[in-house]
Protein backbone atom coordinates (compact mmCIF):
# COMPACT_ATOMS: atom_id res chain seq x y z
CA UNK A 1 0.00 0.00 0.00
CA UNK A 2 3.04 2.13 0.56
CA UNK A 3 4.69 1.94 -2.47
CA UNK A 4 0.93 2.77 -4.36
CA UNK A 5 1.09 6.17 -2.08
CA UNK A 6 4.29 7.00 -3.65
CA UNK A 7 3.72 5.69 -7.03
CA UNK A 8 0.87 8.27 -6.70
CA UNK A 9 3.35 10.55 -5.10
CA UNK A 10 5.52 10.48 -7.58
CA UNK A 11 3.58 10.16 -10.68
CA UNK A 12 0.52 12.41 -10.03
CA UNK A 13 -0.02 13.22 -13.81
CA UNK A 14 -0.16 9.33 -14.74
CA UNK A 15 -2.55 8.97 -11.72
CA UNK A 16 -4.51 11.80 -12.71
CA UNK A 17 -4.79 10.55 -16.60
CA UNK A 18 -5.93 7.36 -15.44
CA UNK A 19 -9.02 9.01 -13.26
CA UNK A 20 -9.81 11.29 -16.37
CA UNK A 21 -9.45 8.45 -18.87
CA UNK A 22 -11.97 6.04 -16.57
CA UNK A 23 -14.66 9.06 -15.63
CA UNK A 24 -14.56 9.33 -19.64
CA UNK A 25 -15.11 5.19 -20.07
CA UNK A 26 -17.53 4.96 -17.53
CA UNK A 27 -19.86 7.82 -19.12
CA UNK A 28 -19.50 6.32 -22.55
CA UNK A 29 -20.76 3.05 -21.30
CA UNK A 30 -23.69 5.05 -19.34
CA UNK A 31 -24.62 7.45 -21.75
CA UNK A 32 -22.58 6.47 -24.81
CA UNK A 33 -25.59 4.07 -26.28
CA UNK A 34 -28.38 6.06 -25.57
CA UNK A 35 -30.03 7.32 -29.46
CA UNK A 36 -28.19 4.12 -31.17
CA UNK A 37 -29.81 1.19 -32.78
CA UNK A 38 -27.76 -2.08 -34.12
CA UNK A 39 -28.74 -3.55 -37.28
CA UNK A 40 -31.75 -5.38 -35.99
CA UNK A 41 -33.20 -2.62 -34.05
CA UNK A 42 -33.20 -0.63 -36.92
CA UNK A 43 -34.98 -3.70 -38.94
CA UNK A 44 -37.67 -3.69 -36.44
CA UNK A 45 -38.48 0.09 -36.36
CA UNK A 46 -38.15 -0.32 -40.19
CA UNK A 47 -40.90 -2.79 -40.13
CA UNK A 48 -42.88 -1.82 -37.36
CA UNK A 49 -42.44 1.37 -36.90
CA UNK A 50 -42.12 3.17 -40.52
CA UNK A 51 -38.69 4.65 -39.18
CA UNK A 52 -37.37 6.51 -42.18
CA UNK A 53 -33.54 6.04 -42.91
CA UNK A 54 -31.41 8.68 -44.09
CA UNK A 55 -27.70 7.32 -45.29
CA UNK A 56 -25.67 10.20 -44.99
CA UNK A 57 -22.56 8.70 -47.52
CA UNK A 58 -21.47 10.44 -50.33
CA UNK A 59 -23.93 9.89 -53.59
CA UNK A 60 -21.16 7.20 -55.34
CA UNK A 61 -21.23 4.98 -51.70
CA UNK A 62 -24.88 4.96 -51.93
CA UNK A 63 -25.08 4.05 -55.65
CA UNK A 64 -23.35 0.94 -54.58
CA UNK A 65 -25.75 0.02 -52.22
CA UNK A 66 -27.65 0.76 -49.85
CA UNK A 67 -30.89 -0.17 -46.87
CA UNK A 68 -33.74 -0.35 -48.48
CA UNK A 69 -35.72 3.17 -48.68
CA UNK A 70 -33.10 5.25 -47.86
CA UNK A 71 -32.92 8.96 -48.35
CA UNK A 72 -29.50 9.80 -49.48
CA UNK A 73 -28.35 13.09 -47.88
CA UNK A 74 -24.28 13.55 -48.14
CA UNK A 75 -22.68 15.24 -44.74
CA UNK A 76 -21.27 17.63 -47.18
CA UNK A 77 -24.65 19.47 -47.48
CA UNK A 78 -26.72 18.11 -44.62
CA UNK A 79 -27.48 21.18 -43.05
CA UNK A 80 -28.75 23.06 -45.79
CA UNK A 81 -31.11 19.93 -46.43
CA UNK A 82 -32.77 19.87 -42.99
CA UNK A 83 -35.89 21.45 -44.23
CA UNK A 84 -36.74 18.74 -46.32
CA UNK A 85 -36.77 16.25 -43.74
CA UNK A 86 -39.79 17.94 -41.70
CA UNK A 87 -42.29 15.93 -43.17
CA UNK A 88 -40.67 13.10 -40.77
CA UNK A 89 -40.58 15.15 -37.96
CA UNK A 90 -43.19 12.41 -36.49
CA UNK A 91 -41.73 9.04 -36.88
CA UNK A 92 -38.21 7.48 -36.22
CA UNK A 93 -35.24 8.76 -38.17
CA UNK A 94 -32.31 6.14 -38.55
CA UNK A 95 -28.94 7.62 -39.80
CA UNK A 96 -26.43 5.22 -41.14
CA UNK A 97 -23.03 6.02 -42.78
CA UNK A 98 -20.38 3.54 -43.35
CA UNK A 99 -19.36 3.13 -39.68
CA UNK A 100 -21.67 4.64 -37.74
CA UNK A 101 -19.33 8.09 -36.90
CA UNK A 102 -20.56 10.40 -39.60
CA UNK A 103 -24.07 9.55 -38.93
CA UNK A 104 -23.27 10.72 -35.47
CA UNK A 105 -22.84 13.75 -36.01
CA UNK A 106 -25.93 13.99 -38.28
CA UNK A 107 -28.41 12.79 -35.61
CA UNK A 108 -26.97 15.72 -33.38
CA UNK A 109 -27.78 18.10 -35.87
CA UNK A 110 -31.54 16.72 -36.60
CA UNK A 111 -31.61 16.59 -32.63
CA UNK A 112 -30.97 20.66 -32.39
CA UNK A 113 -33.30 20.78 -35.44
CA UNK A 114 -36.11 19.28 -32.80
CA UNK A 115 -36.37 16.28 -34.43
CA UNK A 116 -36.94 14.42 -31.26
CA UNK A 117 -36.75 10.82 -31.93
CA UNK A 118 -33.08 9.95 -33.70
CA UNK A 119 -30.95 7.27 -33.73
CA UNK A 120 -27.60 6.46 -35.41
CA UNK A 121 -27.07 2.67 -36.62
CA UNK A 122 -24.27 1.34 -34.61
CA UNK A 123 -21.69 0.40 -36.71
CA UNK A 124 -22.92 1.51 -39.96
CA UNK A 125 -23.49 0.21 -43.05
CA UNK A 126 -20.30 -2.32 -42.38
CA UNK A 127 -22.49 -3.68 -39.27
CA UNK A 128 -25.54 -4.15 -41.35
CA UNK A 129 -23.33 -6.13 -43.74
CA UNK A 130 -22.29 -8.06 -41.21
CA UNK A 131 -26.00 -8.61 -40.09
CA UNK A 132 -26.32 -10.46 -43.54
CA UNK A 133 -29.16 -7.74 -43.77
CA UNK A 134 -30.19 -6.80 -47.60
CA UNK A 135 -28.85 -3.56 -49.66
CA UNK A 136 -30.10 -2.49 -52.70
CA UNK A 137 -28.85 -0.24 -55.97
CA UNK A 138 -32.75 1.61 -56.53
CA UNK A 139 -33.09 4.72 -56.33
CA UNK A 140 -36.02 5.79 -53.99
Amino acid sequence: MSQLIEFIGNHWFLFLALIVILGLLTHNLIVGGKGSVGPLQATEMLNHREAVIIDVRPAADYARGHIINALNIPMNGFSNQLATLNKYKGRPIIVNCRSGAQSSVACAHLRKAGFEEVYNLQGGIMAWESANLPLTRKKR
